[in-house]
C-alpha cells in the first residue's frame, strides 16, 4: 500500500519520542512495570489561576472562531512578556499564535524554505526540527557537538557550516534534549559570525526558557544586529504545565508573521478560544509563580546527575535547563550484555526497555548517535528506582 501514499509521507520519519512513549504505554497495558522517562511533559498540574481563567472564558462564551493569528489582547500580552522577560520589542503585528509551538515551527519552515535551502542545526536538536525542515524542502545541515563541549555549537563551527545555500539556523536554548543553555557571551560570538551573512535567519526555540537553573537567560534576538533576523518561538506548554492546551506563538519580522498567518489560515485557522484566554493570564503572570516547579526540577536534576555518575560507563554533562539528561553511552557499543549485543544507541535504549523496564529515547533521533535522552519530569521515587534498574542492567 506504500505506493498509494505520497512520497512526502513515505519519506517522513515517525517521531521517536512519541513512538517510545506509545511502546511504553503498550507494555504497561500488558502488565509490565515500565518506568517511562521518554516523554517531555511536566508532571505538574496547570496552575489554578490559569484554570480559573479558562473557566471564566467558558462562562463568558468565548466559543466562536478566533482570529487566525490570535486574539488581539493575547498578542498584546505576549508583547509585554517578550519585553519583560527577553528585552524584545515586538508589536502585535509581529505575533502569531498557533496550536502549539510545533505548529509555529512548521509554519516558519513552510513560509521560509524553498527546495534545497540549507538549515544549520546544532546537534543534538529537538527531534522534529529535522523532519519539519525536510518536509518543507529544506536540507538540514547538522553541526555535531559532544558532552565535552556541553553540547553547544561554537561560533567557529557555525562559520564552517555556512555555505551559499544557507538560509536559516534553528536551535533551542535551553536545549531539548541536552539541557544546555547558551549564555550571552556565546550568543554574541554566534552573532558576530552571522553579521557577515545578513541573509541568514535564525529560529530561536525558547519553550524551556523558564525551566532554567543557570540564573540568567538570554534571547538571541536581543543580541545587537540580530533582532530583525530572528524568529523567537515560545509557548506555555512546558513552564506552565499546559502541554494539552496546545498554545505556541512566535515573535517575528512582520513580513514573516503575515506569511505564517496566511499559511495557518489555510491549514488550521485560529487556535482554541478557551486556551487562548487562559494563556493571557499565564503570560501576564510574574515568572516567580513558577519558582516551586522550577525548584523541583532543579532538585531532580541534581538527583539524576548524582545517580548517573554512580553508573560506570555513562558520561554526562550537568544540564542547566529543561528536564532532560543526555548521557553519552558509547562506551557500551560493541559489548554484549545479558546475551544482547549493543551496537548503537538504538540497541542500548531497547536494551534498557527490555532488561530494566525503563523507557528512554535513542539519541540518534536527536542527531547524536552516541547518547540517549532521559526525562526527569517524574517523581524522585520513580527516578531513583529507574536508575537503580539501569545500574543493575548494566552491571
Amino acid at each position: 500500500m506504500m505506493n498509494i501514499l505520497s512520497d512526502r509521507i513515505n519519506n517522513l520519519s515517525t517521531s521517536q519520542t512519541l513512538a517510545m512513549a506509545a511502546l511504553a504505554r503498550e507494555l504497561k497495558a500488558q502488565g509490565k512495570d515500565i518506568i517511562s522517562l521518554s516523554l517531555g511533559e511536566p508532571d505538574f498540574n496547570t496552575p489554578g489561576f490559569i484554570k480559573d481563567a479558562a473557566k471564566k472564558a467558558i462562562d463568558e462564551n468565548y466559543s466562536t472562531y478566533t482570529p487566525v493569528d490570535g486574539y488581539a489582547d493575547l498578542k498584546e500580552a505576549i508583547c509585554r512578556k517578550f519585553k519583560r522577560d527577553n528585552n524584545l520589542d515586538y508589536k502585535p503585528a509581529n505575533i502569531v499564535v498557533s496550536t502549539g509551538a510545533k505548529q509555529s515551527l512548521y509554519n516558519i519552515a513552510q513560509v521560509m524554505l524553498n527546495d534545497g535551502d540549507e538549515v544549520i542545526l546544532p546537534a543534538p536538536y529537538w527531534v522534529s526540527y529535522y523532519e519539519i525542515i525536510k518536509l518543507s524542502g529544506g536540507v538540514p545541515v547538522e553541526v555535531p557537538t559532544s558532552v565535552e563541549t556541553d553540547f553547544k555549537m561554537t561560533a567557529d563551527q557555525l562559520e564552517k557550516a555556512i555555505t551559499p545555500k544557507t538560509k536559516m539556523m534553528w536551535f533551542s536554548s535551553p536545549c531539548n534534549p541536552s539541557g544546555s543553555v547558551y549564555n550571552r557571551e556565546e550568543l554574541t560570538a554566534i552573532g558576530k559570525v552571522l553579521e557577515k551573512h545578513p541573509n541568514i535567519y535564525i529560529v530561536s526555540d525558547e519553550i524551556y526558557e523558564h525551566i532554567n537553573f543557570s540564573g540568567t537567560f538570554c534571547s538571541i534576538g536581543s543580541i545587537p544586529g540580530l533582532f530583525d533576523r530572528t524568529i523567537t518561538v515560545n509557548g506555555v506548554a512546558k513552564a506552565f504545565a499546559m502541554t494539552g492546551w496546545r498554545i505556541g506563538y512566535i515573535g517575528a519580522p512582520e513580513f514573516i508573521a503575515k506569511a505564517c498567518t496566511k499559511m495557518q489560515g489555510q491549514v488550521t485557522s485560529g487556535a482554541n478560544s478557551i486556551a487562548q484566554r487562559a494563556t493571557i493570564t499565564a503570560v501576564d503572570a510574574d515568572p516567580k509563580v513558577l519558582s516551586g516547579m522550577v525548584s523541583a526540577f532543579k532538585n531532580r536534576r541534581d538527583l539524576v546527575v548524582k545517580l548517573a555518575q554512580e553508573i560506570p560507563g555513562l558520561k554526562i554533562n550537568v544540564p542547566e535547563g529543561a528536564f532532560y539528561l543526555f548521557p553519552d553511552v558509547s562506551s557500551f557499543f560493541g559489548k554484549t550484555l545479558r546475551g544482547k549485543e549493543i551496537k548503537n544507541a538504538d540497541d542500548f535504549s531497547m536494551y534498557l526497555l527490555s532488561e530494566a523496564n525503563v523507557a528512554t529515547v535513542t539519541g540518534d533521533a536527536f542527531g547524536n548517535p552516541n547518547c540517549i535522552r532521559l526525562s526527569y519530569a517524574t517523581s524522585d521515587e520513580l527516578l531513583t528506582e529507574a536508575f537503580k534498574r539501569i545500574k543493575e542492567a548494566l552491571s
